[in-house]
């Protein structure tokens, strides 16, 4: 009998360990391994060869050869235009985060006030544009803003405007596709922190006079931030490296680092170049994952 129970301990110990152990190899195979590779890529050269790189470690007489190229580093030092891309990816995503955050917090808000089944609707129809292709979803957006789209011969036709407002390849289109796109990334988080805050504060401060506003900024938002947060985490760290976006919506001359690394890669084949632009992209989004982690264990630790 007691033989049975510790086989039966071992094989729920094991079970546990199987359990925890498949997200890590999931995270290793599927996240580090690639960027491992990536960053062996940016300290080659580039070759005319297949792949489009030089290697790393070399044979010579039974000795091995160490060749590390810092030269695409450096060279995103002494190029502007790697900083200017870097700068504008930044603005555009934090702009954009700002945005979303703004409209998503009050559709949060309505749906969490709504009845239960109107809510589950109202959820649906914000997820269900998710479901269909991303690439048809910005696609559709050209024509709604060209100069002979939806937008324009509707505004004409009310006689808001005379002629068609300039809209495409323009940055007020990226940031329409973005907030369009990942809107619901902000939203569920937020009506997730909405639908947990204790009714009866809200009942209780106005009770003794405060007002709703005052009640609102006092009582919900500060309920309510890590839903915030994690849904300014989920929109702002995609855009930052937005390619699609920015290519088809955006400006032609415009300056973003997802279109630096796609003219790095597929026009100048030059993987080291642009594998050093990923990696330090990269490392600059580690630094808001790494303060968001830390937030959120200061929380969960004052709880």
């Amino acid at each position: 009998m007691r033989l049975q129970r510790d086989d039966s301990d071992l094989m729920t110990l094991y079970g546990r360990l199987l359990v925890i152990a498949i997200p890590y190899c999931w995270m290793l195979l599927l996240f580090l391994l690639p960027f491992l590779i990536v960053f062996r890529i940016s300290f080659s050269e580039v070759a005319i060869a297949v792949p489009p790189y030089t290697e790393l470690l070399s044979y010579e007489d039974g000795l091995v050869n160490i060749v590390l190229n810092f030269g695409n580093y450096f060279n995103l030092l002494e190029d502007t235009i790697y900083l200017d891309s870097y700068l504008q990816s930044l603005k555009v995503a934090a702009i954009s985060t700002l945005l979303c955050i703004l409209i998503g917090y009050p559709l949060a808000w309505a749906i969490s006030q709504c009845k239960p089944s109107t809510r589950n609707i109202l959820l649906l129809l914000i997820i269900l544009p998710s479901w269909t292709s991303f690439l048809i979803r910005v696609y559709a957006w050209i024509g709604i803003l060209n100069p002979n789209g939806l937008l324009n011969n509707f505004l004409m036709w009310l006689g808001v405007i005379d002629q068609p407002l300039i809209i495409m390849k323009t940055y007020l289109a990226v940031y329409i596709g973005i907030v369009y796109s990942y809107l619901p990334f902000v939203v569920l988080p937020i009506y997730t922190s909405l639908s947990k805050v204790d009714t009866t504060l809200i009942e209780a401060a106005l009770d003794l006079g405060c007002k709703p506003i005052k009640t609102f900024f006092k009582i919900i938002v500060p309920l309510t931030k890590n839903g915030v947060i994690a849904g300014g985490m989920l929109v702002f760290i995609p855009a930052v490296g937005e390619y699609v976006i920015p290519e088809l919506l955006g400006p032609s001359d415009g300056l973003m680092i997802g279109t630096q690394l796609w003219t790095e890669f597929f026009n100048n084949h030059d993987w080291p170049a642009a594998s050093a632009v990923a990696t330090v992209m990269l490392l600059i989004l580690i630094v808001p994952i790494y303060y968001f982690n830390k937030f959120q264990n200061r929380e969960m630790g004052g709880k």
